[in-house]
């Protein structure tokens, strides 16, 4: 294969300097893109960072490790490292994603990089397309994964998308790159492996460019999801407010768009595990939703279920199964009882859901968490009051109580009740303020 890497990476934009961080396991695949940033590099004053997991499921695992960072000490490339010591999921790969794409971003944010690049090829957004198609999907599941996807602050790059993994192994054999093959790759055990040793290559004896077909189709389901998208924006905004869905409106819009809407609606619970959520779990909340029970509920994977209570469809943790939490706020905080709470850089209003706070008289971090027995808070206008009582005085049923969020200072102040009550260090517009908080 001849491979321009120049016309890989045309997409990308760099400056003198950048830190380009990859995923790297040691596999051909991820070499392959090693040597491709290399040669990116000689005509680009970048700084290439390798970013390696090792999963602890193999011998071979140690002495992977101890190969690559060799090869990048060799190279002038700096070299990132984690071990997962443990696996408390069920579900191995897809807890194992989880872990490395964590360990991936915190990498990213660490070099203030623009880019995360992975070695996802052709084949592997064939396999993708298809097991989503077997097991059911979103539309945008259905277009498996894309080249370009904006991230918190930076983007993941797949530049090998329309190459096969046959393209990728020859240029690692003509470069002489140094690469493992990881044997459980090619057991039956694993649905994926399974789809590449029967599926694709009959796929492709049909048509050895099927690949680029499957790309075409990708981007073709992405654009139309894309166009869906912005309707669906428009919809949900009748439908959903306050992060309750309103039944009676959502029945009057267009069947597509339900779907889409409801997808949207659970979203904020799994991010970008939403493929945890497919056919089946879509059609148990719409038989909630046209069910004749004022008061029903269904269960959702990773403890999350979907409440109906009359005409309003809400989303939350389990409460049997959270009794309580405690998270520091140092960006946008979705909350177990399915609101959330926002940083805001200005903000028009002046309700129990927004508070103006100054850094000088809180102690940072702020925190968010349940009640603890005996809360009292200094309140705005002066005295105090007892949290409990806050909660009666505002008709808050017990079981809304144990999940209901407090925000705390660092000292163990309470400064908000959000949606409920201030405290005396919520600011007016025309007093000295550099935090706002929303609940949502």
């Amino acid at each position: 294969m001849c491979m321009n890497v120049l016309d890989l990476y045309k997409d990308i934009k760099v400056k003198d300097g950048d830190f380009l961080v990859f995923a790297c396991s040691y596999g051909p695949d991820s070499m392959a893109l090693f040597k491709t940033l290399l040669e990116y590099r000689k005509s680009h004053d970048v700084v290439l960072v390798c970013a390696h997991v090792n999963h602890d499921k193999r011998r071979e695992s140690a002495k992977e490790k101890e190969d690559l960072e060799e090869f990048c000490k060799k190279n002038n490339v700096i070299f990132e490292y984690m071990k997962i010591n443990g696996y408390g999921d069920d579900n191995f790969h897809n807890e194992a994603r989880n872990i490395r794409y964590q360990f991936f971003d915190d990498v990213v944010k660490k070099y203030n990089a623009k880019y995360l690049f992975t070695a996802h090829h052709g084949d592997d957004l064939m396999e993708t397309i298809l097991m989503r198609i077997a097991r059911g999907s979103t539309l945008r599941g259905y277009s498996g994964f894309k080249k370009l996807v904006k991230m918190d602050g930076y983007y993941i790059y797949r530049p090998f998308i329309g190459l096969t993994k046959d393209e990728l192994l020859d240029y690692c054999h003509k470069n002489k790159i140094p690469y493992a093959i990881d044997k459980s790759n090619f057991s039956s055990v694993y649905t994926r492996n399974r789809y590449r040793k029967e599926v694709l290559p009959f796929l492709k004896s049909e048509d050895k460019d099927i690949h680029k077909k499957y790309l075409k189709f990708s981007n073709v389901l992405s654009d139309a999801d894309d166009f869906i998208e912005e309707e669906a924006g428009k919809a949900i905004n009748r439908v959903v407010k306050d992060n309750k869905l309103y039944i009676d409106r959502y029945l009057e819009i267009n069947k597509f768009l339900k779907r889409i809407i409801l997808e949207k609606f659970i979203s904020s619970f799994y991010q970008d595990d939403l493929m945890l959520i497919n056919d089946k779990h879509l059609d148990l909340i719409e038989s909630l939703i046209n069910s004749k029970k004022s008061n029903a509920k269904v269960n959702l994977p990773n403890d999350v279920e979907v409440v109906k209570s009359y005409n309003t469809l809400s989303i939350r943790r389990n409460p049997t199964l959270l009794s309580s939490y405690e998270i520091e706020i140092s960006k946008d905080v979705m909350l177990p009882n399915g609101h959330k709470l926002e940083l805001l850089d200005s903000v028009k209003g002046n309700s129990n859901n927004i508070i103006k706070l100054s850094s000088k008289e809180v102690t940072l971090p702020l925190i968010v968490r349940t009640r603890k027995l005996g809360d009292v808070m200094a309140i705005k206008g002066g005295g105090h009051k007892k949290i409990k009582d806050i909660f009666i005085d505002s008709k808050i049923s017990t079981s809304d109580r144990d999940l209901w969020p407090i925000v705390v200072d660092s000292r163990g102040h309470i400064v908000f009740v959000p949606g409920l009550k201030k405290s005396k260090f919520d600011k007016t517009n025309n007093e000295f303020y550099d935090i706002i908080l929303r609940y949502e």
